[in-house]
């Protein structure tokens, strides 16, 4: 069965402390997949693993979790059967705003709905958590493969600047931002 005709059967769910190595597993080969070119190859295949290992450790751990979420984020899981095919993961702000500081989907995968899927149930859970809050995230500008998606999603670029990264480097981003409105249209499907 191909994937895209097992979407259908898609399970999303929260994710727990037991799915820490996997998803840091898969954030590593989405990042080495996405920004290979962008991103300097030493870090890429580098430190990185060893960093996303490092912050899913801490956000994930069962001392993290604070009614239900993780590390004050909360976690979504895109499975189909045992096999982890995405993740997001949501961050309330202090500032009235939620950061979707990740929205990744297996590389191998993409291009098959689990982004819309996972980017859905997102919105669904600011729009019945925190509603009447704008989403957010910060997308490399030269990502040209998730700047298209996220517009097409219906985010509006609210922002340009550099991101910097551990290692010294820096990259142009922008900010896509979802306001509330915007976000109960997409999580109803409207």
């Amino acid at each position: 069965m191909h994937l895209h005709e097992s979407i259908k059967i898609l399970k999303v769910r929260t994710g727990t402390a037991q799915d820490t190595l996997r998803v840091a597993s898969l954030h590593t080969d989405s990042w080495q997949a996405a920004y290979a070119g962008l991103m300097p190859a030493s870090y890429l295949d580098g430190p990185l693993r060893d960093q996303q290992a490092g912050m899913w450790k801490s956000r994930l751990a069962p001392t993290a979790q604070r009614d239900g979420d993780m590390a004050g984020g909360h976690l979504l899981i895109a499975e189909h059967g045992m096999d982890l095919l995405g993740f997001a993961y949501l961050i309330p702000g202090h500032d009235g705003r939620i950061l979707l500081d990740n929205l990744h989907v297996d590389p191998a995968h993409t291009g098959g709905g689990i982004g819309r899927c996972l980017l859905r149930h997102a919105l669904t859970w600011a729009a019945t958590t925190r509603p009447g809050q704008s989403v957010y995230l910060e997308v490399l500008r030269d990502n040209t493969r998730a700047t298209a998606f996220y517009a097409k999603a219906g985010g509006h670029a609210t922002a340009a600047r550099l991101a910097r990264f551990p290692t010294g480097f820096e990259l142009p981003e922008i900010e896509y931002t979802w306001h509330a409105d915007a976000i109960n249209a997409y999580a109803t499907g409207h």
